[in-house]
């Protein structure tokens, strides 16, 4: 949940600062600020954690560095088209739908019991998936539709 710290901090201060430079409260490039900030520190965590990353990959996909650091980029590359509003929307429906298939990720990997940072089986477990995981893709889902389609 540290992770939406980023999305809520850089929502806050994108609100402060149009509200200061623009004179208004601008929800869309704010909330879409938001994610993207937060979709390029999970894109480079691929980068960073890479091996982590892989064991949270099931055993029969293969080529598993391939998968970190391709769905690493696709988070980047979200990020930049949730800033072009003619691509925002298309966007938002493939970041929705990526965060589900994601999902299914998280789900092995706290079965698994991975620990992302150390590369090992030493992680929390389901207890993860259902205190964090759960209601952060419930937040991401929903903040996604509504900064990328509903509001756009």
């Amino acid at each position: 949940m540290k992770l939406l710290g980023i999305l809520f901090i850089t929502f806050a201060l994108a609100l402060v600062g149009t509200k200061i430079f623009e004179g208004n409260w601008n929800l869309l490039f704010s909330g879409n600020l938001g994610m993207a900030v937060f979709m390029i520190f999970t894109g480079f965590a691929h980068f960073k954690f890479q091996k982590g990353m892989a064991l949270m990959i099931p055993k029969f996909i293969p080529a598993k560095m391939f998968w970190v650091y391709f769905t690493g980029l696709i988070e980047i590359l979200t990020a930049i088209g949730l800033m072009i509003p003619s691509i925002r929307e298309l966007t938002s429906i493939l970041l929705i739908i990526f965060l589900i298939l994601v999902f299914i990720a998280n789900v092995y990997s706290s079965r698994k019991k991975v620990n992302l940072f150390k590369a090992d089986y030493s992680g929390p477990g389901m207890a993860y998936l259902y205190k964090e995981r759960i209601p952060m893709q419930i937040i991401l889902i929903t903040w996604t539709w509504y900064f990328g389609i509903y509001l756009n």
